[in-house]
């Protein structure tokens, strides 16, 4: 299954704890990372009394189960020191499923696509560089439509 994953990091050496991210990503058996979009630095959104974020996003290649590969990345962010302070608050690291080929997942645990992609302009600056004519399950629109739609506004 191809997936998409959003990574962000605003405490520490914001691009070398992207990098290990990828790299423990990548070591997992389960998991090939595909492709890297650049990395782009951005305000935080929500809580805004913290620094600038490094962003990123990953096309990787899976055949866990949803459910599993979230563990998999809860795991990652724990041993990368990430702490879940308040919503929206800084992080040494943040792995978000944004999507899991064209499924929609709906559960207490996971909600994919992530609900929020569509409104993030770094987000979507990403994935229109990975893959602009990837057509969101829930909008119906390609990547580079919804993209192009944010940015007029």
């Amino acid at each position: 299954m191809i997936c998409y994953l959003g990574l962000g990091s605003n405490l520490g050496n914001r691009t070398a704890q992207i990098d290990e991210a990828v790299s423990k990503l990548n070591d997992l058996n389960n998991i090939q990372v595909l492709k890297i979009s650049d990395k782009l630095e951005t305000k935080p959104a929500g809580y805004t009394e913290q620094p600038d974020f490094i962003n990123c996003v990953l096309e990787i290649e899976t055949d866990l189960d949803p459910e599993i590969l979230l563990k998999k990345i809860l795991r990652i962010e724990e041993d990368m020191g990430r702490k879940h302070n308040f919503k929206w608050g800084p992080r040494k690291i943040d792995i978000d499923i944004l999507f899991y080929g064209d499924q929609v997942i709906t559960s207490s645990k996971l909600i994919i696509p992530h609900r929020e992609l569509h409104k993030r302009k770094f987000v979507l600056d990403s994935l229109v560089e990975l893959s602009p004519d990837f057509v969101h399950p829930v909008l119906g629109k390609t990547i580079r439509d919804i993209h192009g739609d944010l940015c007029q506004k």
